[in-house]
Order: C-alpha cells, then sequence, then structure tokens
C-alpha cells in the first residue's frame, strides 16, 4: 500500500480536456472563453501541483475533536478568485445555510465519506480519519471539479455547458475517490493506469450516488455527471458505464470518444494518454460485473474492486490486464472458486476484451 512514500502528485478533473479543447475552439465566444481560460487554469494549477508538492502525500491529522468514524468536513468559499482554501463558510456540524452550492458540497462529502466507512470499514479518504475540506465558487465560469492532492474544488459552470459543479453527487464522489487511490495503489496518471485511476473514479461515484439513492444495480442510470450539462447540449452526462460512448453527441462538443471494448481503444498522447476515454473499457466491464450480480451495486462488485485497489498488490503502473486478474483473484478469495461472482468477474472482462493473465 502506498501512503507517504512514492506519492506522485497528481492533479485530477473530471472533465476532461478533450471536452475543453472543443469548447475552446467554438465559433462563439460566450462558449470558447470560459472554456480557454478553464483550460488555462487547468494547466496552471497543475504545474503549481507538481512544483509545490514535496516527496510523500500530504497528511492532515483530524483536529483534536473529531470523534472516529464521524466525518470533519470544511467549506470554503472562494468567492470566484483563485486563491484556495479561501474563505470558511460551513464547518462540520453546522446548520445549512442558504447558498445551495455549499450545502451540497457538504452532503456530498458527507456521502462519499459515509459509503467508504459504511461498506468498506474506510475511515475517510486515507482510512485515518483525514479531514474533508472543499472550496465551492472557484474563479469566474470555471468549468470543472478537481482534486489538487489535498483539497476538492468545484467551479459553478458557465451557465451555456456547464451547471455547477456540485450538482450531481458523483462527480463530488469521483474527485474523492481520487484521493483514496491516491492514499493505497497510487496508480500512474497516464495510459492504462491512468485510465484505471479514472476508473476507479467513475466507479465508486457511481456507487456512492447509488448508495445514496438506494438503488440496485437494475435501477441506477450508470451516467457519471448527470444534470451537469445545461439544457443547450445534446447530451445526458460527462460519461455512461453502461454504453460508453453515448453520453452526449453535440454540434459543439462533438461526440462522446468512449471506447466500451479494447477492439475501439484510442491511442494518443493527450490527456495523459486517454485516461479519461479509455476509462470507458474497465468502467463496462464494472457495470456488466454489477448488473450481472444483481443487487446493491457496492456490496458485492464494489466490494471486489474496493479489495483491489486497497489490497496492496496492485501497482502504479498496472494494465488493464493486470487489474482484471487481480479482480478474479478478489472474487475467489472473498466469495469462493464456485461462486457467481467469480463468473460475472471473467464474463465481464471477457467481454470488454480484457484477458486475465
Amino acid at each position: 500500500m502506498t501512503t507517504n512514500g512514492g506519492f506522485t502528485p497528481v492533479f485530477c478533473t473530471v472533465v476532461p480536456p478533450h471536452i475543453l479543447d472543443k469548447l475552446a475552439q467554438a465559433e462563439d465566444p460566450i462558449l470558447a472563453g470560459p472554456a480557454r481560460r478553464t483550460l488555462e487554469r487547468d494547466a496552471y494549477q497543475r504545474t503549481h501541483r507538481r512544483m509545490t508538492t514535496v516527496l510523500g502525500a500530504p497528511t492532515a491529522a483530524p483536529p483534536a475533536e473529531a470523534a472516529a468514524g464521524k466525518p470533519h468536513r470544511t467549506i470554503h468559499d472562494a468567492e470566484h478568485k483563485t486563491e484556495l482554501p479561501g474563505k470558511k463558510v460551513r464547518g462540520e456540524g453546522d446548520e445549512p445555510g442558504k447558498d445551495a452550492t455549499v450545502n451540497r458540497a457538504y452532503a456530498g462529502l458527507g456521502a462519499t465519506f459515509e459509503l467508504f466507512l459504511k461498506a468498506y470499514q474506510r475511515d475517510s479518504i486515507d482510512g485515518g480519519g483525514l479531514p474533508l475540506d472543499a472550496t465551492v465558487h472557484y474563479d469566474e465560469d470555471y468549468g470543472n471539479a478537481f482534486w489538487n492532492g489535498e483539497q476538492m474544488v468545484f467551479g459553478d459552470g458557465d451557465g451555456e455547458i456547464f451547471l455547477d459543479f456540485t450538482i450531481p453527487i458523483d462527480v463530488i464522489g469521483h474527485e474523492l475517490t481520487h484521493g483514496v487511490t491516491q492514499y493505497t495503489a497510487n496508480l500512474t496518471y497516464f495510459g492504462q493506469p491512468g485510465a484505471l485511476n479514472e476508473s476507479m473514479s467513475d466507479v465508486f461515484g457511481s456507487l456512492i450516488k447509488q448508495y445514496t439513492l438506494g438503488q440496485t444495480a437494475a435501477e441506477a442510470d450508470w451516467l457519471i455527471g448527470a444534470g451537469l450539462l445545461a439544457p443547450r447540449v445534446t447530451g445526458k452526462a460527462l460519461r455512461s458505464m453502461k454504453e460508453p460512448g453515448t453520453a452526449y453527441d453535440d454540434d459543439v462538443l462533438g461526440k462522446d470518444p468512449q471506447p466500451a471494448t479494447m477492439d475501439d481503444y484510442v491511442r494518443t498522447g493527450r490527456d495523459n494518454g486517454g485516461v479519461h476515454i479509455n476509462s470507458g473499457i474497465p468502467n463496462h466491464a464494472f457495470y456488466l460485473a454489477a448488473t450481472t450480480l444483481g443487487g446493491h451495486a457496492w456490496e458485492r462488485a464494489g466490494q471486489i474492486w474496493y479489495d483491489v485497489l486497497t489490497g496492496g498488490e496492485l501497482k502504479e503502473q498496472a494494465l488493464f490486464a493486470d487489474f482484471a486478474t487481480l479482480t478474479v483473484a478478489a472474487a475467489k478469495a472473498r466469495y469462493g472458486d464456485g461462486g457467481e461472482e467469480l463468473q460475472a468477474v471473467l464474463k465481464a472482462w471477457e467481454q470488454v476484451g480484457v484477458r486475465t493473465l
């Protein structure tokens, strides 16, 4: 398990660069301007993250008053500036205020904490009660949300393409799960390990949404970021785990490029080797395993994926086949050789074209 040693500084956003690149090229300056500024801000944060991170994951001890097994949340308001964390506007246990964005961020942090604690007995994202900090109202018309290795940050969107980034609870869960990955497998953020990193965040982001809504695998929409796209956009979400490549098909954004199987694997040097694109393949494998097993997806399928992420065998440079092989081993270890769990996992990877070793 990687905690403080060998930590790689990573800046992870929920909206992939290929979407913002498309928007930045739009003829309409109302669409292109915010996208360009968002890309510039993301590039700055990414560089700043690399330059200011020393070897070793950031650590923050829970405050003395924090009880074990309880969240310790702090929400800040950047007031449309870029200095982090901004002005504190809500602490743990404070009553909801009038700002719906602050309240959604607070609730989303709590929902993420609850799933990991109740389903997997994990106390916060580091397993040791790490305080959960978030900043809302970041920058002007900022079209993204990110995890910077220490905290969550949410933009308000431009109102034309993206709405408030605290609206979809799975976006909040997605970004916080990057923190879980950071403190466990620490998957390299490039190529297949980077796509696995992104997929882990989509998987658990979706599970947090399903857990909050009390949905079964059959009832879930398996969309990431539903409710984020503005009405003018022809699309339903950022990504679909059920049908990768179908989340949007818009005259400005273009068509969702995610593949569902290895037959359509995208080779590119952009987006850190396509981490937000090829994540569709392991995403779809999880969807297939979870829906085959039925019931609540966080219980059996989610448990297997969690066991692999946190078990200490998943290497930082793991490829899809390495991860798939470990899920097979985890299914056997937890549920036995003759269980339907093992067969569901094997079949899922076979269907997306990933061979287990």
